[in-house]
């Protein structure tokens, strides 16, 4: 057993100590993730890290799109028993105050990435739905609880050359937290590989937006038919400043059913060229529509995600770094470590006009769409 400075809470869900997971899956995980943008549309921050503790990795991502080019920023380490610590390296997470605001530092080391970031919420928290579906088998591939906030960033980062400033009324993004068990590349291969499944796949859309005056939050997993699986939405109140958060949730939000999506792609690949998204109000049965314009595209691999090196949960050594950049206009969107990707939009809301992002993972086949295969391009009748 090992104690840890959280054992001092009334906070355990089990007779273990906290550092020891419920849950004996190897693929269990702890993960913060966040994204930030200016408003004028010019650039895109990623940032992302996570614990593995039965695996003992700490994993890290920064990843920045500057000037048609996008740039990352690789970190793993040995995970350290204290899960209060978040360092990987001279990676690091400060929370300043829970749900509210955090810092993200980066110190000097071998590459040419340093940073000293400030996150400070505009909204309150959403939390998402239990995520949890299988493989094809008996064995859940995916149980997991998400929460989210909108917000603002404040602060520097340099990499390669350049120094950006970040100015807390210019800059915002999204928050997101998440807990439980999910797949890992290679994963535990023990035991018979699960029974072919041709209509197997993943269809996910996510799009948090930020308005002067208001947010919008807008979440959804599909079968291959176009069945929900899992889908939340919410209309948020902002706030001026930190002090003025609710402390977790908000009791002001106006939370979301039935969403909808109508989704226009490039020739040949599963890229989205424009988005209309709707969701309509639980207690008000208000029906809210919002368009969205890509200005450019990020790929998630600058921080992991589908990465053929830098995947997540990956042991690279006691603690290993390393930065890499390629050109907006060089990447093949067919490839598959290319799949995972955040859009950068501007969103249109009747007579507001704002800024976010719209997430897309389509793999598999998709029948409203017309896809088929593992990521081939829409098909039409």
């Amino acid at each position: 057993m090992v104690l840890s400075k959280f054992d001092d809470f009334p906070i355990h869900q089990t007779p273990d100590p906290i550092a020891h997971p419920a849950s004996s899956d190897k693929d269990v995980y702890e993960r913060y993730w966040f994204n930030g943008y200016s408003r004028a549309g010019d650039m895109y921050l990623g940032i992302g890290t996570a614990l593995y503790p039965h695996l003992g990795i700490q994993d890290c991502g920064i990843s920045v799109v500057w000037e048609g080019r996008q740039y990352a920023f690789h970190a793993s380490a040995r995970a350290t028993p204290e899960p209060s610590e978040l360092r990987v390296g001279p990676f690091n997470i400060d929370i300043v105050e829970p749900m509210k605001s955090l810092r993200v530092t980066l110190d000097a080391n071998e590459t040419d990435w340093t940073c000293d970031l400030l996150w400070e919420g505009r909204t309150g928290n959403v939390e998402e739905p239990r995520h949890h579906f299988g493989s094809g088998g008996l064995r859940k591939m995916m149980d997991t609880t998400r929460f989210a906030q909108l917000g603002h960033w404040s602060g520097w980062i340099e990499f390669e050359g350049n120094r950006l400033e970040l100015d807390r009324e210019q800059t915002w993004g999204t928050k997101d937290r998440s807990w439980g068990i999910r797949p890992l590349i290679g994963g535990d291969n023990r035991g018979a590989p699960s029974p072919p499944n041709p209509n197997g796949g993943l269809f996910f859309l996510w799009a948090p937006i930020n308005f002067d005056d208001m947010c919008l939050h807008y979440q959804l997993f599909e079968d291959w038919k176009g069945r929900p699986l899992f889908n939340v939405g919410a209309k948020l109140p902002v706030y001026d400043s930190v002090a003025d958060l609710p402390g977790v949730e908000d009791e002001a939000a106006e939370h979301m059913r039935s969403l909808e999506h109508q989704l226009s792609f490039q020739s040949g690949n599963r890229m989205v060229t424009e988005a209309t998204i709707a969701m309509t109000g639980i207690d008000s049965g208000e029906r809210h529509e919002v368009h969205l314009e890509p200005i450019f595209t990020y790929r998630m691999k600058g921080i992991g995600y589908m990465h053929p090196k830098w995947v997540h949960g990956q042991w690279h050594g006691e603690l290993a770094m390393e930065s890499e950049s390629w050109a907006l206009a060089d990447v093949d969107v067919t490839a598959y470590e290319n799949q995972h990707v955040q859009h950068l939009v501007r969103a249109t809301y009747g007579d507001r006009v704002g800024i976010g992002v719209l997430e897309q993972v389509m793999l598999g086949p998709y029948r409203p769409y017309g896809l088929e295969g593992a990521f081939s391009a829409p098909s039409y009748d």
